[in-house]
């Protein structure tokens, strides 16, 4: 098995092939950008930037690499939306995916009447509105929308669409990957499907996504969009478990999007921006009161077609739920709108410089078995007591069967589990080292108490805690680097295998 020997002379961009040599950026300011992403929590300044106008070009400096007594590693760089290091390396090359668009000559989204192919750089913002012109949409997303393809098919890709028709990589149908080993393959469930499996979910280990090919469906033009309110913790979880067993019954009447939301005494207080004006006080106040409230998003498609029954579907939908009757808010808006929604926050967050500052977030799957001990435990004992800024905290659940176990993710072993976002931002070295050992915390009450709970988006620091992350999968994960990228130059800083 093949490792990097420390001790060898470091490899030097200067060294190339010409060919090559002509697309290593070395320009201070380009490595510069290349040695943080969006956590600016680690730094790692790489030996270049590689700007490819090819696959080609990407397979060549593949195999230089694999040629060296010494290889360099590759990082593949999309949106560089990792918060941990995960797309940095700091003695190798960063790959540009970005400049691939710039050469494709206009290739890149090509819509067809049940998929789209799309190359691996692309935004998912601009594959929704490429598919919204033939009346069609995939099916399952991504909350933020500008993010790469490749990006999030490397992790999974989830929101509230999940429940229903799995996680972005439960929705590809074939796969281009430039492999560890320079081999350009197309794989599908059928054709190299072990490279297929391995991709997908797979940190970018095995291979490099240079395009996709995605399940599509007819595309809605409305969307009614509610937000309901909980003091109870119970009845929240209980209403969102009811919400997404309605398709698993085969009713058609269900929802089209569930997710849930923390309201807490938790400084900036959870997308205000949604609620009208005038109902934040008593909202406000209902926290103050409670310490922390829960909210349902609730959401169905509809169009022309269907206008007529939509109201009285929501009823039905609705009827049995337990939220405070006087705390239901709804909108009404496109489908392009909704499927958007974050760019409005987003660009808020930009405008006031908050965007570039450390984001110590943590994503957890949780087993639905063990959710009331992860509130007693998390969210009331060390969330709410430690009153550290969280500036979004996600709840919602997901059916386990809309995951293909062959692929590379990880998630608890139930039938339902919660997904958990804390999403924050520290203004302080103070903030982010607190919100870290928080983290950290919250890891280790799982582990005391026997929670099988599973990081999503996951960045350990030894292989030791990917073993254990794996569980019974890390076999298999182990032999797929032997055979994808055997000389281990693939993706450097998720620590896997480096």
């Amino acid at each position: 098995m093949a490792t990097n020997n420390k001790h060898a002379h470091p490899w030097s961009p200067l060294q190339a092939p010409k060919e090559l040599a002509q697309k290593l950026n070395l320009d201070p300011k380009t490595l510069s950008l290349a040695s943080s992403d969006f956590g600016h929590i680690e730094n790692k300044t790489p030996l270049a930037v590689f700007e490819p106008s090819s696959e080609s070009d990407i397979i060549e400096l593949i195999k230089y690499s694999n040629s060296l007594p010494n290889p360099f590693t590759i990082a593949p760089r999309g949106q560089g939306h990792s918060t941990h290091g995960q797309g940095l390396t700091n003695d190798g090359v960063v790959l540009n995916m970005n400049r691939l668009g710039d050469f494709r000559n206009g290739s890149e989204i090509v819509v067809c009447d049940e998929y789209v192919d799309v190359g691996a750089e692309q935004l998912w913002i601009d594959v929704l509105r490429a598919t919204l012109k033939h009346g069609l949409t995939p099916l399952s997303w991504t909350d933020y929308m500008y993010l790469s393809v490749g990006g999030t098919l490397s992790n999974a890709g989830i929101n509230g669409t999940t429940f229903r028709f799995g996680p972005q990589i439960s929705n590809v149908l074939q796969l281009e990957v430039i492999t560890g080993k320079g081999d350009l393959l197309t794989c599908s469930p059928d054709n190299n499907s072990e490279l297929f499996y391995a991709v997908l979910g797979g940190l970018g280990q095995f291979g490099i996504i240079t395009r996709a090919r995605i399940a599509l469906g007819p595309a809605p033009t409305r969307v009614k969009w509610l937000r309901l309110l909980y003091t109870d913790f119970s009845e929240f979880t209980k209403d969102q478990e009811n919400l997404i067993s309605f398709h698993e019954k085969n009713e058609t009447r269900g929802a089209d999007h569930v997710a849930g939301y923390l309201l807490g005494n938790l400084p900036p207080p959870r997308d205000v921006s949604f609620y009208p004006e005038q109902d934040v006080p008593r909202i406000n106040s209902l926290i103050s009161q409670h310490g922390i409230v829960y909210s349902i998003e609730l959401v169905k498609f509809y169009d022309n077609n269907s206008q007529s029954h939509i109201e009285e579907e929501l009823a039905n939908l609705i009827k049995g739920l337990k939220f405070i009757p006087t705390f239901a808010f709804e909108k009404d808006v496109s489908y392009e709108e909704f499927q958007n929604r974050l760019r409005a926050d987003i660009e808020f967050l930009r405008a006031n410089g908050l965007l570039d500052v450390p984001h110590p977030w943590l994503d957890l799957f949780v087993p639905k078995s063990r959710i009331s001990d992860f509130k007693e435990g998390v969210l009331k004992d060390i969330i709410l007591k430690q009153n550290i800024p969280v500036a979004s905290l996600i709840f919602y659940p997901m059916n386990h069967n809309k995951w293909d176990n062959r692929m590379s993710a990880v998630t608890p072993d139930e039938d339902v589990f919660y997904a958990l976002g804390f999403f924050r931002g520290s203004f302080t070295n103070e903030e982010m080292e607190a919100s870290e050992a928080q983290n950290e915390q919250i890891l280790q009450f799982c582990k005391d108490n026997g929670i099988q709970a599973k990081v999503y988006l996951a960045s350990f620091k030894t292989q030791e805690e990917w073993v254990e992350h794996y569980g019974s999968k890390w076999e298999l994960i182990k032999d797929r680097k032997d055979e994808f990228d055997p000389k281990r130059i693939l993706s450097p800083g998720q620590k896997i295998f480096n």
